[in-house]
């Protein structure tokens, strides 16, 4: 019975050391500063919120955001928050961040993470180009070709006088037939 408990007790240890560890929603540093998430990617947008500020209204300035980040106050729990976007050009790293809350200023980073690769697409995203006609072009590149007729042929003036003779033909024979009728 000793060897079984030893057993699961060292099954159970293993399993938690290599369990996958689930990124933090929010990393926050000693100043009461957090960005969600933790480690947003180039291109993708960043929530922040500071905690123990005075004032109504923040300002937080960083190389990583696209523009200056507006902090108010949230109704529910008195902190201040505010949404930015991380710029698309960015390399992975850590960038500072400084907080402008009255007249304190705090300091915090943010950490870029890796750029994503783009997902496969599970449907198609533009037309497939499955023969269908002038209107798939049309769909795919927006431009439409404009239908230029072609002269006609000599299989088209051989057809044409075909059937011109044939109409000849039967002209002919009506008429014959309706003096026929008339003399008779």
């Amino acid at each position: 019975m000793g060897s079984l408990k030893v057993t699961l007790c060292a099954g159970a240890a293993v399993a938690a050391a290599l369990a996958p560890i689930a990124p933090a929603a929010h990393a926050a540093d000693g100043g009461g500063v957090s960005v969600s998430p933790s480690a947003p990617v180039p291109g993708g947008d960043v929530r922040l919120r500071v905690s123990d500020c005075t004032e109504k209204t923040a300002v937080a300035v960083s190389a990583a955001f696209v523009s200056d980040v507006k902090l108010s106050l949230s109704r529910s729990d008195g902190a201040l928050v505010g949404a930015g976007s991380v710029r698309s050009t960015l390399e992975a790293g850590a960038y500072a961040v400084r907080i402008t809350c009255g007249d304190a200023a705090r300091e915090s980073t943010v950490t870029v993470g890796e750029r994503r690769r783009p997902a496969a697409h599970s449907s198609p995203v533009a037309p497939v180009d499955a023969g269908g006609g002038g209107a798939a072009r049309l769909a795919v590149d927006g431009t439409r070709e404009e239908a230029r007729p072609e002269p006609p042929g000599t299989a088209h003036t051989v057809t044409g006088l075909v059937l011109a003779g044939i109409a000849a033909v039967a002209v002919a024979l009506r008429s014959v037939r309706s003096r026929s009728r008339g003399t008779g």
